[in-house]
């Protein structure tokens, strides 16, 4: 399940807007920390749309120290104001990465908004799991935050919409199963080929990163793991032919 949170919103109206975008995009569970006064009358249920009637009642006021312990948190920002020398949680992922990455994560995951002017803060980009950032021009990578949250909820759609309602297929990642097939089959390859004893380990290690990151689909893998084996009994069979010459 995929929960939204956001933190300390200053504008009513941005929560309508959130709620909205919700609702739009097959979510439904909104916690509030730190919300303003949304009075039915007000703007937030002016902006929610048809999530007036539901979404918005419905939604919960928690603490910060709840997100952290009760979900997988993913933190919404403009700016991180770290970079690869600095690792509080870089890398960022785009909308689009983040919602491949967290199809293969079966924990409760709740994505964190911050405030309208300032954000997130680092203390508390500190505390959360990972990272979600809009590329936007350099010039002015600031959104509104209903805008962000809109872009990232709609990225979501594929994990949060059922098959029948939109177009998209979900990424079907192979199962732990035939990725650790995967892994195994380029390990003995490693092996096969004679690479440098001493660089196997890292290589190995190079290669689940790789693969980790890519998320695979079982057809890939299986057609990975095809490849290599080909390619292994080819070596092998070169191999046999040079010693039967030499004989």
């Amino acid at each position: 399940m995929i929960s939204v949170a956001v933190v300390d919103a200053e504008t009513p109206g941005n929560v309508g807007t959130i709620a909205r975008s919700m609702k739009n995009f097959g979510l439904s569970d909104l916690l509030l920390v730190d919300p303003p006064e949304l009075d039915p009358d007000g703007e937030a249920y002016g902006f929610a749309g048809q999530a007036r009637e539901d979404i918005l009642p419905a939604a919960r006021e928690v603490s910060f120290d709840h997100l952290v312990e009760n979900y997988h948190t993913v933190a919404c920002t403009a700016t991180t104001n770290e970079d690869d020398s600095s690792h509080v949680r870089y890398p960022a992922k785009t909308p689009a990465e983040l919602a491949d990455s967290l199809a293969g994560v079966d924990s409760d995951t709740c994505v964190v908004f911050g405030r309208e002017r300032v954000g997130l803060t680092n203390d508390e980009l500190e505390r959360l799991d990972e990272i979600c950032s809009i590329p936007a021009s350099a010039d002015y990578p600031v959104l509104n935050l209903g805008q962000a949250a809109t872009i990232v909820l709609y990225e979501l759609r594929g994990l949060t919409v059922e098959r029948d309602q939109h177009p998209d297929d979900l990424h079907a990642r192979a199962d732990e199963t035939a990725v650790e097939g995967l892994h195994e089959e380029f390990s003995t390859f490693l092996d096969t080929i004679d690479h440098p004893e001493e660089k196997r380990h890292r290589v190995r290690r190079l290669f689940r990163r790789l693969v980790g990151r890519a998320h695979p689909t079982g057809r890939e893998a299986k057609t990975l793991r095809g490849v290599f084996r080909r390619a292994r009994g080819r070596v092998e069979a070169t191999t046999r032919e040079r010693r039967a010459d030499e004989e």
